[in-house]
C-alpha cells in the first residue's frame, strides 16, 4: 500500500505512444490521383515526397473530387506540426487543440513514424461569462432563451458567425444586432419554438424549409438566423455544393476560415467556445487562415471575403493562405461560378470598412483575372482605389448616391480596354441601364474649364451627368475634380426661384419653351445676372421678348 502523501511521477508516454495512423511516401512530382490510391492502399492519413511538405489524404480525396487528378500532389501541401518521438504528450496536445489536423512523429534518422489524428472537436473553452451583456435586448432574450427551447426539441443550439468572432476578438458591446445560430437536429423546429418563447408573431418568422433554415425578425429589426447544423460537397470547382445533414463539428468544418468556424454552446450558461480549427488563435495573431487548401478552389468568392475580413479587421492572409490563393488563380477559370456572386461580393466590399485595402489586396493578388483575364491593376488602378473612401465620403456629404456594384465595376476596370470592360460586365452579367450608367461613364470625359470662364459656362459640362459619372470625374483626379466639386456643391445648389408655373405666367408659352426659360434662367442665376424673384420675373420676360 502506497503510504499518504507519497508523490508519484506524472508518466509521459512521449509522442511515440501516440501515434495512431500510418503515413507514406510517395514519388517527387507525384499527381494527385496515384497519390491519393498510395495513401489509401497503406491507409495513411498523409504522404510526403520528401518529409517535410506533409499533404493530407482528405486534401486529396477533396481534389479528387474537384475533377483534379492530374494536380501535382505537392500543391496541395499544408503546415503540419511535426515532432520528436521524445516530445511530451502535453506538446502533440498544445498542437492538435491549436487545430492541426494531425501531428507528425519522427524518430531522427528513420525519419516519419506516423500521425497522431485530431479527435473530432467536442472540447469547449470558456467564454466570457458576461458575454450575454453585450448584446441588444432581442438577441440577448432569444440567447437566453435558446439552450432551453432547443432542449425541448431534443436538439442542441450553438451560435456561430462573426458574433462569436468579434466577441472572442474585443472586449466591450458588440455592434451587431444579428445571431446566428446552428442546431444538431430540426432547426426549423427549434425557431418555430423560439418564435413561441420571444413572442414574435407569424410575421416575424420566415422559413425555408428547402434549406433547413428559418429567420426570427424583432419589430426593432433585429434578427435571429437559425439553419440546420449541415455538411457540403463540392463536386464542382466553383459550383454551388450539395449540403446533408451533420454535426456541428461537420458544420463548422464547412466554413472559409478559422476565425469564422467556431461556436458556443448554448445548452448551459457557461457559453463555452468550440474552436477545432485554431480560430482563437489566428484572431491572436491577426491572421486569415483558410481551413484546407482548397478552399478558395471549392467557392472562389471565398477570394473577396478573405479581402474584406483582412481589411475590416486589420488582419494580414497567412502564407499558406498565399499560397491557396494562387493555386485557385492558377485553376480558373470557374465557368460554373455564377457572375451574380462575383458581383455580390464586389458590392459587399464597397459597402465595407476600407475598400481600398479590399480591392488593392485583390488586384495586386491578380483576383481580378476572374474577371477577365486580361485584366491588369496598374499604379494607376491601384491609385484611383486608394482614393475611393475619399470620394465615398465626399458623395455621401453631397448627396451623390451611385449603387455599390456600380462603383466597384467603375473602380476596377477604370483604365482596362475595351475589350476587357466588354469581358468583366459580361462575366458580371451586368447588364441592361446599369450596364449603359457604367459604359458611360467609363468613356466619359470633360475638358476643364478655363480660367475666368463664365460659371453658367463652366456648368453646361456637368449638366446631365449621373451620380456614377460624377464619382469616376472625382476619382480622376486634377482639375476635373475641382470642377465636378464646384458643380456639385455650388451650381446645383443655384436654383432659381421661379418653377415651370411662374414663367408660363410671366408669359412664356407652355411646352418645349418652359424648360428653355428655366435653364436659361439657371444660367443667368450661375453668372449673378438674376438674384432675387422679381429680377428673375424681368429676366423671363425679356426672354419672351428676345424668343418673339
Amino acid at each position: 500500500m502506497a503510504k499518504r502523501a507519497h508523490a508519484y511521477p506524472q508518466v509521459d508516454p512521449g509522442a511515440a505512444a501516440l501515434v495512431d495512423a500510418p503515413v507514406a511516401s510517395v514519388p517527387r512530382g507525384a499527381r494527385v490521383g496515384d497519390a491519393l490510391r498510395l495513401a489509401r492502399r497503406r491507409q495513411a492519413v498523409a504522404v510526403s515526397a520528401d518529409g517535410r511538405a506533409w499533404i493530407l489524404r482528405d486534401d486529396l480525396a477533396r481534389a479528387a473530387r474537384l475533377g483534379l487528378d492530374e494536380l501535382p500532389a505537392a500543391m496541395l501541401a499544408r503546415p503540419v506540426p511535426a515532432v520528436e518521438s521524445r516530445v511530451s504528450e502535453i506538446a502533440v496536445r498544445r498542437h492538435l487543440a491549436s487545430g492541426a489536423p494531425v501531428v507528425i512523429v519522427r524518430d531522427g534518422r528513420r525519419g516519419a513514424l506516423g500521425a497522431i489524428g485530431a479527435v473530432a472537436a467536442t472540447t469547449f473553452t470558456s467564454s466570457s461569462p458576461r458575454f450575454p451583456e453585450r448584446l441588444s435586448a432581442f438577441a440577448r432574450d432569444a440567447l437566453t432563451a435558446l439552450g432551453p427551447v432547443a432542449r425541448e426539441q431534443k436538439a442542441a443550439a450553438f451560435l456561430v458567425g462573426g458574433v462569436v468572432r468579434d466577441a472572442l476578438r474585443s472586449p466591450g458591446p458588440l455592434a451587431t444586432r444579428d445571431l446566428d445560430v446552428v442546431v444538431e437536429g430540426d432547426g426549423i423546429a427549434v425557431a418555430r419554438a423560439l418564435a413561441g418563447a420571444l413572442g414574435v408573431g407569424t410575421g416575424g418568422l420566415t422559413e425555408h424549409a428547402r434549406f433547413l433554415t428559418a429567420s426570427l425578425t424583432s419589430p426593432q429589426q433585429a434578427r435571429v438566423d437559425i439553419a440546420t447544423a449541415r455538411s457540403e460537397r463540392y463536386e464542382t470547382p466553383g459550383a454551388l455544393p450539395r449540403v446533408m445533414p451533420a454535426s456541428i463539428g461537420e458544420d463548422l468544418g464547412r466554413r472559409d476560415f478559422t476565425i469564422n468556424a467556431m461556436a458556443v454552446e448554448l445548452a448551459s450558461d457557461g457559453y463555452g467556445v468550440l474552436d477545432p480549427f485554431g480560430g482563437r488563435a489566428a484572431l491572436a495573431q491577426r491572421r486569415i487562415t483558410v481551413l484546407h487548401p482548397l478552399s478558395f478552389v471549392e467557392d472562389p468568392t471565398r477570394l473577396f471575403r478573405a479581402a474584406r475580413y483582412a481589411a475590416r479587421l486589420g488582419f494580414t492572409l497567412d502564407a499558406w493562405t498565399a499560397r491557396a490563393v494562387g493555386l485557385a488563380l492558377r485553376l480558373a477559370p470557374y465557368t460554373a461560378l455564377s457572375g451574380q456572386r462575383l458581383a455580390a461580393e464586389l458590392a459587399l466590399i464597397v459597402g465595407d470598412q476600407r475598400p481600398d485595402v479590399a480591392l488593392r489586396q485583390l488586384g495586386t493578388a491578380g483576383v481580378f483575372r476572374l474577371l477577365a483575364a486580361e485584366h491588369r491593376f496598374s499604379d494607376a488602378s491601384a491609385e484611383r482605389v486608394r482614393r475611393l473612401p475619399a470620394a465615398l465620403a465626399w458623395c455621401r456629404a453631397h448627396g451623390v448616391t451611385p449603387t455599390a456594384i456600380e462603383t466597384a465595376a467603375v473602380v476596377v476596370l477604370f483604365g482596362q480596354p475595351p475589350a476587357v470592360i466588354r469581358a468583366a460586365l459580361d462575366r458580371l452579367v451586368i447588364t441592361g441601364e446599369p450596364r449603359a450608367r457604367i459604359e458611360r461613364a467609363l468613356a466619359r470625359r470633360v475638358t476643364p474649364a478655363a480660367a475666368g470662364t463664365r460659371a453658367s459656362d463652366r456648368a453646361r459640362p456637368w449638366w446631365g451627368f449621373d451620380d456614377l459619372e460624377i464619382l469616376v470625374t472625382w476619382l480622376g483626379g486634377g482639375a476635373a475634380r475641382r470642377d465636378v466639386e464646384w458643380f456639385v456643391e455650388t451650381a446645383q445648389t443655384a436654383r432659381p426661384a421661379l418653377g415651370g408655373d411662374d414663367v408660363v405666367a410671366a408669359g412664356v408659352a407652355p411646352g418645349p419653351r418652359v424648360a428653355e426659360a428655366l435653364r436659361a434662367l439657371r444660367d443667368a442665376r450661375l453668372d449673378r445676372r438674376v438674384t432675387d424673384r422679381d429680377s428673375e420675373v424681368l429676366f423671363v420676360q425679356g426672354f419672351v421678348s428676345r424668343k418673339e
